[in-house]
């Protein structure tokens, strides 16, 4: 295990906890193998009958490190990226997902959340999907995912614009359950998750598999990881990254289409 993912399982619940807070909990190509190797050990360890993912710090996670995606768009990226891994995993997994966020939650913490089966937000979280400001598109199957659970038009606000969704408005459009004060978060995210493993493991997962397509996530998945590498490469992507490194307004206009 990495110093950046802190993993202990207690009660039967395998917390997993992201702790890279110097750098707003920005995921790494190493984080996400963690990651993916913590889903795959609670689905197969028969100690593990919750999975708990949480963050350390001010922010759940600003998602994806651009300095990894910036090397990727110039030809320099990682042989195999991890992110597939985890999230095919994460959308294939029998065990119950409880996520606890607080602050930030951006890109792929936010479209995780899709495949937990409870969340919780802390009262400031924010929940932020800025794919397309970053020439990109969305991932995780969030392209079918959020618009199933949101509906056509918020979902493709929160896509085209990637404007942050207050942790009140998340809960109303049902991407999360819960409202908890910050202090709270935590112990009551280990309560809820202690709660599920208490239940009947196999009619839980069989519950789980009967509301879940996970064939269907999964070509979806692969569907947009072929159009994101595509978009990684892209001109558009070329401008968006070398304005965020210069620190400046990226400028599309002048990119044919």
């Amino acid at each position: 295990m990495i110093p950046e993912m802190n993993v202990e399982l207690a009660n039967g619940v395998l917390a997993v906890t992201i702790s890279r807070p110097g750098k707003m909990n920005a995921i790494t190509n190493a984080m996400y193998s963690a990651l993916a190797d913590a889903v795959e050990r609670a689905n197969v360890d028969d100690d593990v009958r919750a999975l708990l993912i949480q963050a350390d710090g001010d922010t759940f996670t600003a998602g994806n490190d651009l300095s990894e995606f910036a090397a990727q768009a110039a030809g320099d990226g990682p042989q195999e990226r991890h992110v597939f891994r985890f999230l095919r995993v994460l959308a294939e997994a029998s065990v119950p997902v409880v996520a606890a966020v607080q602050g930030k939650a951006v890109g792929i913490g936010t479209t995780m959340l899709l495949h937990c089966d409870y969340v919780l937000l802390s009262e400031e979280a924010l929940l932020m999907t800025p794919f397309v400001n970053l020439a990109l598109v969305p991932e995780a199957a969030s392209s079918y995912l959020l618009p199933r659970q949101i509906g056509h038009l918020r979902a493709f606000e929160m896509f085209a614009l990637g404007e942050p969704v207050p942790a009140d408005a998340a809960v109303a459009w049902g991407i999360a359950n819960l409202l908890v004060p910050v202090a709270e978060l935590r112990a009551e995210a280990r309560r809820i998750a202690e709660k599920i493993a208490t239940r009947p493991y196999g009619s839980l997962t069989a519950t789980k598999r009967l509301m879940r397509d996970a064939e269907r996530l999964t070509a979806q998945m692969d569907r947009e990881s072929v159009i994101f590498v595509e978009r990684l490469g892209s001109a558009e992507a070329k401008e968006a990254f070398l304005a965020f490194a210069q620190k400046r307004r990226p400028d599309f206009t002048k990119i044919p289409r």
